[in-house]
């Protein structure tokens, strides 16, 4: 069984942003970034946002495990 988990918060971190300012990056709602960040949603124009504005790719933004 796969485990997948959001790894937003350390991206946001090692850049030295706020979910504020990516929000701000990425014209997605600041409490959208926090559920996405809570692994509560992920809807999927918000994680090609969120990647082309950290630079990751998508699958990037997951940490996952089997």
């Amino acid at each position: 069984m796969l485990t997948i988990k959001p790894r937003l918060r350390e991206l946001i971190k090692e850049r030295g942003l706020t979910q504020g300012q990516l929000s701000e990056m990425t014209g997605i709602p600041q409490a959208s970034i926090s559920r996405f960040d809570k692994n509560e949603q992920h809807l999927d124009w918000h994680l090609f946002s969120i990647a082309k504005a950290l630079e990751v790719s998508v699958e990037e933004l997951f940490k996952i495990e089997e």
